[in-house]
């Protein structure tokens, strides 16, 4: 009976910070939550009035959901992973980016916690871009922030995410971008610029990187590779055509994470992590458009932790 007991404690402790992150976190009104969760308002009230009591939340939703924690669970054995954390999602939403991003923010601020000098190479992409916005500023001189891919496109305009410049601002700490376009123009480009003593600092700081952090793509008219300018209409179909389901650092990557044979590949800048290696590689992604290439990219091996929210953690175990 006890067991029986505490186990609906629990239960009610959960459903008190489900209700408590909508109302704190997402700003949702009462009677928008008594709907979304299938109760009354008055048992709203009374669940947030418990949520505090229970001290369950300050500036954020302190109690782990039991769900999230399953899920996480359950994408660490189907994957293999070193880590998994999955954040809370909204009923119904496609896609949480700003919540997977607080998450990853909160990961990366305890590791630059540490007084040791820590190398952190980052992708480029909305992710990306959101996790940094959220990282705590410090003063951190010893730290090494690296690119792992060209933000230049072919024309030599800049993209839109900067990331590893804006990492090492709001850390205090030593910047190593890559300042060369993401997809050269030929093959013997690339080799060129991969032969230069920079781009070989580079290749050398990210195989002894402490931690490398990247986001995925999907691949379609609207990929963020293709609307920000880096490859064509033309590379794009062919990339579609040879059976790519995502994108990771650039490259299209097939349903079991192999990179596909299309051309521009050959082209590509990006610092790739190393094949067969058991380096710590964060994969920070969210939404339902992007579920093939998290599936992709966890099959392959392509990272070996991840973090999420938990509607896009349900499809990506969904995908057979």
């Amino acid at each position: 009976m006890a067991m029986s007991e505490r186990s609906e404690a629990d239960r009610r402790l959960d459903q008190a910070a489900r209700a408590a992150w909508l109302y704190y976190v997402k700003n949702k009104r009462q009677d928008d939550i008594a709907q979304e969760l299938g109760i009354s308002r008055q048992i709203v009230q009374r669940l947030i009035a418990l949520a505090l009591s229970e001290n369950l939340i300050s500036f954020q939703v302190r109690h782990p959901l039991s769900e999230c924690i399953a899920l996480a669970d359950r994408l660490k054995e189907k994957f293999d992973l070193q880590f998994c954390e999955v954040s809370l999602s909204e009923a119904g939403n496609i896609e949480d980016i700003a919540a997977v991003a607080t998450v990853a923010a909160h990961y990366l601020d305890n590791l630059l916690m540490q007084r040791s000098p820590v190398t952190i190479a980052v992708g480029n992409g909305t992710a990306m871009r959101e996790t940094v916005m959220r990282v705590s500023q410090a003063h951190r001189p010893q730290h090494r922030c690296v690119s792992l891919m060209g933000n230049l496109t072919p024309t030599g305009r800049a993209g839109r995410h900067d990331v590893v410049t804006k990492l090492a601002e709001r850390i205090g700490a030593q910047s190593y971008p890559l300042p060369m376009p993401l997809v050269a123009a030929t093959v013997s480009d690339r080799e060129i610029l991969q032969a230069q003593l920079g781009y070989k600092t580079l290749r050398r700081l990210v195989d002894e990187a402490t931690l490398l952090v990247m986001g995925s793509g999907n691949v379609g008219w609207q990929a963020g590779i293709h609307a920000d300018g880096f490859i064509t209409d033309p590379e794009l179909a062919e990339a579609m055509d040879a059976g790519a389901v995502g994108e990771v650092l650039g490259g299209v990557i097939d349903k079991v994470g192999r990179f596909v044979k299309a051309s521009y590949v050959d082209r590509l800048t990006s610092l790739m992590p190393r094949n067969g290696s058991n380096q710590a590689t964060l994969l920070v992604s969210s939404g339902q458009i992007r579920v093939p290439a998290i599936h992709a990219a966890l099959t392959g091996r392509l990272a070996n932790m991840l973090i999420t929210d938990e509607n896009t953690a349900k499809s990506v175990l969904a995908v057979s």
